[in-house]
């Protein structure tokens, strides 16, 4: 009763962080007449200004209203697009590291602008996530006219890109590239030898479209960078064998050794399935007689059998991968 008489009177907290942002869109919207005034020097002179300032101690969070207003000018002068109030508060949402929800067509693109010129402004570098390498190059080309008249450098991070040109994309001021080529090259940044070989600069602020895509259904996918395996293969190739051997269940009722989800791509043994693959692997000599894959020290004969199975029952030869002929034909 008294939670319900709170929100009635103060709003939801949601609510009183919209009001908040609202009065910081008025302080920008007053600054507007300011702008208009300036000149395209002047205006683009704003991004020296600001950096001097951050490095005397002033915040970005002081700085924010007049930088928004800052890239709004320069949007409508560069761009001829105006960002709109709503964009402002959105921006300001990026700013705090929240999520902002818009529909398609709101103007995504043009808000990020907002709090990524904001913080680049640090020199410590921005990344702006995409979902494909298509809409990092458009955004990148698109946007990077507005952070170029602004005195800022924007870099574009693609697959299959030199290593030289994926430093001088990192050390741009804004960057724009796909969740998995960051990920690839945090990966392969941990692989050096030298810290000179590095291609990311420290992380320090990143802007995520398409988030709940990239956080939520793709991060279920891990990113894995393969190598030639240093263990003994003869135990692959022994394990290949299992699954020939293995019934597939028709459907959850019917009767088999292992069914397959082909939705989440996931193979299940049945409880039949694991006795007949325990008596399999006891007739090959890797299991000792009376011996449960579920004892620990079976845990990596478990984990063979099941990638195994996955390799019969989900990847298909020239759809999910290709094998092609080493140097000796």
């Amino acid at each position: 009763m008294l939670q319900s008489l709170f929100k009635k009177v103060f709003g939801s907290r949601n609510e009183r962080l919209v009001k908040q942002y609202l009065q910081k869109v008025k302080a920008i919207n007053a600054l507007e007449p300011v702008m208009e005034k300036l000149s395209d020097f002047d205006l683009a002179g704003k991004t020296a200004e600001f950096k001097a300032r951050l490095e005397q101690g002033e915040s970005l969070d002081k700085l924010l209203p007049e930088a928004f207003a800052v890239v709004r000018e320069a949007s409508r002068r560069v761009l001829g697009m105006r960002h709109f109030d709503v964009q402002m508060v959105g921006g300001m949402v990026l700013h705090d590291g929240k999520i902002a929800e818009m529909r398609t067509g709101e103007g995504k693109t043009l808000m990020a602008t907002l709090p990524a010129y904001l913080n680049a402004l640090t020199g410590k570098g921005v990344h702006v996530v995409t979902v494909n390498d298509y809409l990092a190059s458009r955004d990148a080309e698109w946007m990077g006219r507005l952070y170029g008249f602004l005195g800022l450098s924007t870099g574009v991070n693609l697959s299959q890109m030199p290593h030289d040109a994926k430093q001088a994309a990192y050390a741009a001021d804004i960057t724009y590239g796909t969740n998995n080529e960051y990920g690839f090259d945090y990966l392969r940044d941990n692989m050096v030898y030298q810290m000179s070989e590095k291609v990311q600069r420290p992380l320090a602020y990143g802007i995520i479209d398409e988030v709940d895509s990239i956080l939520i259904d793709e991060a279920r996918t891990p990113l894995i960078i393969s190598g030639q395996s240093e263990e003994n293969i003869s135990l692959y190739q022994q394990i290949n064998e299992v699954p020939p051997r293995l019934i597939r269940q028709k459907d959850e009722e019917s009767e088999g050794d292992y069914s397959v989800d082909e939705k989440t791509r996931q193979v299940l043994l049945s409880e039949s399935g694991h006795e007949k693959v325990e008596a399999i692997l006891t007739e090959m000599g890797l299991l000792p007689p009376g011996g449960s894959l579920y004892d620990a020290a079976n845990i990596m004969l478990m984990h063979h059998v099941y990638a195994a199975l996955r390799a019969h029952a989900l990847f298909f030869r020239d759809q999910h991968y290709v094998v092609q002929p080493g140097p000796g034909g």
